[in-house]
């Protein structure tokens, strides 16, 4: 395989030609250089890549950073534009030189491929913006929707950003309360879903879901049903009073022109969530502009995904609509590349695990650039999978996310994928979040990759790792920090007034700088390697769910009287979720109640938050105000002493922390005899 210029290079010689501004980003020291000034020389980074990527407005921006504080920055007042836009500008090109916008598998598919050709997208967004916009939606109004990894979601997403209206997606998979604590609170007008899906070969009618959900939404006004499963699904039976409804097949039939509104630059795009440890999912609001200018410069420069046009580029990076992943994969639709879409499980069906999945998909798709969650990765390497023995592989970039890769995983994917030019294949590793819609660590075609190590911080994220005093620190692990605004960055929470919670999230630790909840240590060559979450937050598989959330579908069984979780997620090595649970009197922790907590949390919830064990514990940690000690507990179990975790003096319920003690000393115990 010949590789493309890195789109770097591109962007260097036009720092050159427009700006006389000369760096060199092969090597480590070049490469500081550049995100020094980056991050010192905002306005002018930012408007570099404005021109860079030829982002087009009707009106002329006034200034390109208004205000440089966070939170409250105001990025490029002025300027107009649309996500839908920015797609469609390199439809044309792809399409002239033979590549379409998106293929597509599902697990029923067999080894058939879907591909989706460029004027045939935008001829279906174009007829359900004009469906849409005749069922009243207007920009503003919020389009939700639960559906799988398909192209209607696509077609569904792009369609509501083209009007102006505010995109939100759930997975088919996430149980009905998660996704009312989604979407009540934004308040829907229309709601897009499907009638089931597939999972390990298994079919999931979703029906009686829907009808739950679409009947908790008061404001709901239509109700558009894809028919997933069974093509006799009747749309009719999800109509109400104040609620019609429709079939998605017959509102993308017509052939209306696609004509993008042009927003100004912080026009909410969508809304996504991310779960802290107390209350509902967060509801965070991104931009139109914010978002289009992160995702070029994270998929094109640092992840150097090129345009279709060019080299027949094809992007697939394995996500569920759920996972801030898949507004990622959607995202290299911005730059003019195919993407490929794989709807199922990559584990293969239950009680028949094939971890090839994904790599017959790359290779019968004839995907380019692979990415998905290190977990996926860390799964092959224990299942002994041989990537290659799955067919052609023409494979010239890796990309993981998630949570930290392992060393091993590093050694399995080079050893494992083919070589590129004679070198092992570009490994990439990231690391970002929901939270701003992009990464804070990621990597550098021209960079050298270190086993490990993510390579670079990202351009115009001025990050650090601070220690709980707020001094930086150079190879040590702190807190991951970023202490300058960039344009991703929310808008606002949905309902927050004076953006309390907002300010509450981010930055209370720090007052004016971003504290994002990882530890980072940044090595003495510039890259960084992630140690896990430093809050209490669950992140199972990329995918962060509030313990709050859970709390309420175990505590809502009768036999439970209170419960504490953790995530154990912690430089690369397997996940472990212990629940604890307090019963009430009498009862015992038997295998049918443990079966009944984690299918409890599946319906609920989702599969990924099922916990790995569950204990039955005379009490739960508290302080004495009555809070649980979650982050104690996770620091206990990870090795730190009790001693420095727990001030039993200003505990409710000290003599419960012996428990504990002992369970982390058998623990560790055991790892060390592993």
């Amino acid at each position: 395989m010949t590789l493309p210029e890195p789109r770097i290079q591109r962007y260097l010689r036009f720092l050159a030609d427009t700006r006389r501004l000369r760096f060199d980003a092969t090597t480590p020291a070049g490469y500081d250089a550049l995100w020094r000034w980056s991050t010192s020389e905002l306005p002018a980074f930012w408007a570099s890549l404005w021109a860079f990527f030829e982002i087009a407005s009707p009106t002329p921006y006034t200034t390109v950073l208004e205000r440089e504080t966070i939170p409250g920055a105001r990025w490029f007042p002025g300027a107009r534009l649309n996500y839908a836009q920015q797609v469609f500008r390199h439809a044309d090109a792809a399409h002239a030189s033979g590549q379409p916008a998106i293929v597509f598998r599902n697990e029923v598919m067999g080894a058939a491929l879907q591909q989706l050709a460029w004027p045939e997208l935008r001829r279906q967004v174009g007829a359900l913006a004009a469906a849409l916009r005749g069922l009243g939606v207007r920009p503003g109004d919020r389009v939700c929707a639960i559906l799988p990894n398909t192209p209607q979601a696509v077609v569904a997403f792009l369609a509501a950003a083209s009007l102006g209206a505010i995109w939100s997606v759930c997975s088919p998979d996430m149980g009905p309360l998660a996704i009312l604590d989604r979407f009540r609170q934004i308040e829907p007008a229309v709601l897009i879903g499907c009638d089931g899906c597939t999972w390990g070969g298994v079919a999931q009618d979703r029906r009686a879901v829907l009808r739950e959900v679409a009947d908790a939404l008061p404001g709901l006004r239509h109700l558009v049903l894809l028919r997933y499963l069974d093509a006799a699904a009747d749309p009719a039976d999800f109509a109400a009073p104040g609620r019609a409804a429709h079939d998605f097949d017959a509102l993308t039939r017509g052939d209306a022109p696609l004509v993008p509104e042009a927003l100004p630059f912080d026009h909410p795009l969508w809304v996504v969530y991310s779960s802290g440890t107390t209350g509902l999912p967060k509801p965070i609001v991104h931009g139109h502009g914010g978002i289009v200018l992160e995702a070029l410069k994270m998929g094109v420069l640092h992840n150097d995904i090129a345009p279709s046009a060019e080299c027949g580029e094809r992007y697939h990076w394995f996500s569920t609509t759920g996972w801030i992943m898949w507004n990622a994969q959607v995202a290299g639709l911005l730059g003019g590349t195919t993407i490929c879409l794989y709807d199922g499980n990559p584990g293969g069906a239950q009680g028949a695990p094939d971890w090839s999945t994904l790599w017959r998909f790359a290779a019968d798709a004839g995907v380019t650039w692979f990415g998905a969650g290190a977990a996926f990765y860390a799964s092959c390497l224990k299942a002994g999978v041989e990537p290659q023995g799955a067919g052609t592989l023409l494979l010239r970039a890796v990309g993981s996310t998630g949570s930290p890769l392992a060393p091993e995983c590093y050694r399995w994917i080079w050893e494992r994928l083919p070589q590129v030019e004679g070198r092992p294949i570009w490994l990439t590793p990231i690391s970002g979040g929901t939270d701003f819609a992009g990464a804070f660590v990621a990597g550098l075609r021209t960079l050298p990759v270190v086993a490990g190590e993510m390579q670079c911080r990202c351009l115009g994220a001025a990050i650090e790792a601070w220690s709980e005093d707020g001094r930086p620190l150079v190879d040590e692990v702190g807190e991951l920090v970023c202490t300058k605004p960039l344009p991703s960055m929310p808008l606002r929470f949905w309902n927050d007034p004076g953006d309390a919670r907002y300010r509450e999230s981010y930055f209370e630790m720090f007052p004016k700088v971003w504290r994002h909840g990882d530890w980072i240590r940044i090595t003495p060559r510039g890259g960084a390697v992630i140690y896990g979450r430093s809050d209490a937050t669950i992140n199972r598989h990329g995918v962060r769910m509030g313990t709050a959330e859970l709390y309420r579908a175990v505590e809502a069984l009768p036999e439970v009287l209170d419960s504490l979780v953790v995530d154990l997620e912690y430089l690369g090595r397997e996940s472990w979720m212990p629940l604890f649970v307090v019963l009430r009197e009498g009862l015992v922790l038997d295998a049918a109640l443990v079966q009944r907590l984690k299918d409890t949390i599946r319906q609920a919830l989702s599969p990924r938050h099922v916990p790995s064990e569950v204990f039955q514990v005379a009490a739960i940690p508290r302080t004495l105000s009555g809070k649980k000690m979650e982050l104690p507990v996770k620091k206990l179990l990870l090795g730190m002493p009790a001693e420095q975790l727990f001030r039993r003096d200003a505990m409710a319920n000290a003599g419960c922390v012996d428990w504990f003690v002992d369970l982390a000393a058998r623990r560790a115990a055991a790892q060390a005899r592993a």
